[in-house]
C-alpha cells in the first residue's frame, strides 16, 4: 500500500473520507491541499499531515509545492465544484468556474503528481463522475469537465506506464457531499424538506438501487485502486453509480 499520499479537496466530502480511511490503512503521511483553511486546519488524524492552502488552478502553487510533493507515492485528484443550468441559459463565466476547476485544476494537480512519481512509480486516482459518462440536460459544464478528465486518466495511464505510475479513475453518481450545496434545485429542495429527506428523493428518482453513495464508501474504491491488490489496473474508471447509468 502506499504511503506517502497527495489528496486535493481534503477538507470534505470524498476528499476527507479519503484522508480518513488512507489514515488506518498503511499511510504514513499526508499531503492535504484544499483552498479551505479552516476546514483543513482542523483535520485530524494518526498520520504526519502536511497542510496545502492553496486552489488547484495555481499553476505557482503546484511549482512551489514540488519540494513538498517529494517522495510522495500516490495520489487522489479530487478536488471539484458542481453547478447547473442549460447551455441556453449558462454564462461563460460560470461555464469557466466549473471547467477551470474540473479539468485545468486536475490537469495541474495530476501533473505534479507524476512529475513527483517519475523514477520511482506510484498510483493516482482521479475523482470522475457518471456525469462524464451519461449525458443529462442541464449540466453541460460539470458533464463535460468530467467526460474530459476521464479521458485525461487514459492518456495519463499511457503516458506514466513505463513509469510504473498507474492512473485510473472512480465515476459516481451520487454521493451525499456538500458538493450539493451548491445545486440551487437541491439547495431549494432541502431547505423545504431538509438534506436527508432531499438526498433520499433524488436518490429514489434517479439511482436503481434506491439511494446514493457515502464518501466513505467512495474512498475504500479509491483506496483498493491505490493498492497493491489493483496492481495491473490502469487506465480504468470504476462507475460506483448505483445502476444510474444502466
Amino acid at each position: 500500500m502506499a504511503t506517502h499520499i497527495l489528496i486535493t479537496g481534503a477538507a470534505s466530502g470524498i476528499g476527507l473520507a479519503c484522508a480518513q480511511h488512507l489514515a488506518t490503512h498503511g499511510t504514513q503521511r499526508l499531503v492535504l491541499v484544499d483552498r479551505d483553511a479552516d476546514a483543513l486546519a482542523r483535520i485530524a488524524l494518526p498520520v504526519s499531515i502536511d497542510r496545502l492552502i492553496g486552489d488547484v488552478r495555481d499553476e505557482a502553487m503546484w511549482d512551489d509545492a514540488a519540494p513538498l510533493l517529494a517522495g510522495i507515492d500516490a495520489a487522489v485528484v479530487n478536488a471539484g465544484v458542481a453547478g447547473a443550468g442549460a447551455i441556453a441559459d449558462l454564462s461563460f463565466a460560470e461555464w469557466q468556474r466549473i471547467v477551470s476547476v474540473n479539468l485545468d485544476g486536475a490537469f495541474l494537480s495530476l501533473r505534479a503528481a507524476m512529475r513527483a512519481m517519475k523514477g520511482s512509480g506510484g498510483a493516482i486516482v482521479a475523482t470522475g463522475s457518471a456525469a462524464g459518462i451519461k449525458p443529462e440536460a442541464g449540466v453541460a459544464a460539470y458533464g463535460a469537465s468530467k467526460a474530459a478528465l476521464l479521458h485525461l486518466v487514459k492518456v495519463a495511464a499511457k503516458e506514466g506506464a513505463p513509469e510504473r505510475i498507474r492512473v485510473n479513475a472512480v465515476a459516481p453518481a451520487g454521493v451525499e457531499t456538500p458538493v450539493w450545496d451548491g445545486v440551487p434545485m437541491f439547495a431549494e429542495r432541502a431547505a423545504q424538506i431538509g438534506r436527508d429527506a432531499a438526498f433520499a428523493e433524488l436518490a429514489a428518482m434517479a439511482t436503481p438501487l434506491g439511494r446514493y453513495a457515502r464518501p466513505a464508501e467512495i474512498a475504500a474504491q479509491v483506496t483498493f485502486l491505490l493498492s497493491d491488490a489493483a496492481a495491473l489496473i490502469t487506465g480504468t474508471t470504476l462507475v460506483c453509480d448505483g445502476g444510474y447509468t444502466l
